[in-house]
């Protein structure tokens, strides 16, 4: 154990001393996690039922896409996935020929046991009681063990619901990497974490500092982007500056993901990002999307076009930045040991 008070929740901002600088030779990277789960009314309550696991050829076309630019995706994946016999075998097939890795993803109004009311408190996996999240990340990982012949090492919370327990029970269970911090993001409106003031590079984390965390990858761009988080916290708490702000494009906060953010957005996101010294890009989308009419995103065959074309933009750009793609494991390569671990900001 660490001495420390500090137990390495993922609430709380990480020491200096928990803060991970890769080996210089990894250069600037990116990763891609596809939170890969169930077909659902996005505008709908939680349900337990009600789902689907049809968007398997779209998810086929997705994989094909990005093996052909050389990019190895991690594919996070939830309780109705590894019950489907079509999209383990899929997703098995990639694993088996090295083409893709698989992780963990935990809907807990989907994933048993089912112990919980369903409502949207409880989609947050983190904020329900310790031993409910825990039997259901067991279950979860045992049936991923059951159907991959392997228990999972990475893990995203579904809507990024970690909560106060969540490191200490990812590090219990074995896992060593979790990407569940969506940086620079606030859901406690919707009883959700808040995530505000918490870094864009990996850093240890959970009581033992075995657990790396590796944060969604959130920029803030425009000509005011250099009064960062502080100033954008500012300009929401008076609501109509900030769309002043952001329409001004004197500050707005972009993910690096294909859902809802403007190509231009995303590319300006990547250089800011780089900018900060981030050695590590972590892009993020749902496996719906890869579908037309499962998400707000891809709603027409002519929205799948455009995702496709995002990405063709968003590759050829960070190509031009020297941003080579990573796998799972060249990440974990690039941890030095804990005590090596950079105290950069």
């Amino acid at each position: 154990m660490i001495a420390s008070s500090h137990d390495g929740n993922l609430l709380l901002p990480p020491l200096d001393r928990d803060r991970i600088r890769l080996e210089p030779g990894f250069g600037t990277r990116f990763m891609l996690f596809v939170d890969t789960e169930e077909e659902f009314d996005w505008d709908g309550p939680f349900r337990r039922t009600g789902h689907s696991v049809t968007a398997l050829e779209g998810l086929a076309r997705g994989q094909a896409y990005f093996q052909s630019a050389g990019v190895k995706p991690i594919y996070v994946t939830d309780y109705p996935i590894v019950e489907s016999e079509k999209a383990v075998a899929l997703l098995g097939q990639w694993r088996a020929d090295g083409s893709a890795d698989l992780g963990a993803h935990l809907h807990p109004w989907v994933n048993p046991p089912h112990l919980e009311e369903v409502n949207a408190a409880n989609s947050y996996v983190g904020f329900l009681p310790e031993a409910i999240e825990r039997a259901k990340l067991d279950a979860l990982c045992n049936q991923m063990e059951a159907r991959f012949g392997a228990r999972p090492i990475c893990y995203r919370a579904g809507r990024y619901g970690v909560g106060p327990h969540s490191a200490r029970l990812l590090e219990e269970a074995g896992f060593r990497l979790d990407t569940s911090v969506r940086s620079r993001f606030d859901y406690s409106e919707q009883h959700g974490p808040d995530f505000q003031g918490l870094p864009q590079c990996p850093y240890w984390a959970a009581p033992g500092r075995s657990l790396i965390e590796l944060p969604l990858s959130t920029a803030f761009v425009g000509l005011a982007r250099g009064g960062g988080e502080a100033l954008y916290r500012a300009a929401h708490r008076v609501r109509p500056l900030a769309g002043v702000l952001s329409r001004a494009r004197l500050i707005s906060r972009v993910p690096l993901t294909p859902e809802g953010v403007p190509v231009r957005d995303a590319i300006a996101a990547i250089d800011a990002l780089i900018e900060e010294g981030v050695q590590l890009l972590n892009f993020s989308f749902h496996s719906p999307t890869l579908a037309p009419g499962h998400t707000p995103y891809v709603r027409s065959k002519a929205d799948l076009t455009d995702f496709y074309k995002w990405w063709d933009a968003v590759l050829a750009h960070m190509a031009r930045r020297g941003v080579a793609p990573a796998s799972l494991d060249e990440l974990l390569a690039a941890v030095p040991p804990r005590a090596e671990a950079c105290k950069a900001a």
